[in-house]
């Protein structure tokens, strides 16, 4: 498992797909307009820190990262398997759990309670 995880990991950081992502990240129409960060800066480049197996810095630039992957992860294994009950409560205790991981990490962002975390490119 693990030296699956290693291969897979040297793979994704290797590819040249990972150096043309960083080139072409999305611009922020918020933070265009406002020049203020949204809740969901730094998002592309947590999943490229992700891709190329920077668990740490993933998590720095986006704390909400791999918790919103995983709710999108249940998501579609709800869908196919069926996973949930009729009330959709698992699916619901995620979203607000997710929900208020981004907004906490927001907040900290914006009111610069930790001087390192810099999302902005």
């Amino acid at each position: 498992m693990l030296q699956n995880l290693t291969a897979i990991q040297i793979f994704c950081s290797r590819l040249v797909f990972t150096k043309w992502l960083q080139n072409h990240l999305l611009p922020c129409p918020f933070k265009y307009l406002t020049g203020i960060d949204c809740p969901g800066c730094g998002f592309q480049r947590s999943l490229i820190a992700l891709m190329q197996g920077n668990f740490q810095k993933s998590i720095m630039l986006y704390p909400a990262a791999i918790p919103l992957l995983l709710f999108f992860l249940y998501g579609i294994a709800d869908k196919f398997c069926g996973l949930d009950n009729s009330k959709n409560i698992v699916k619901k205790t995620l979203f607000i759990l997710v929900g208020s991981i981004i907004l906490v990490s927001y907040g900290i962002k914006i009111w610069n309670l930790y001087g390192h975390y810099s999302a902005s490119a």
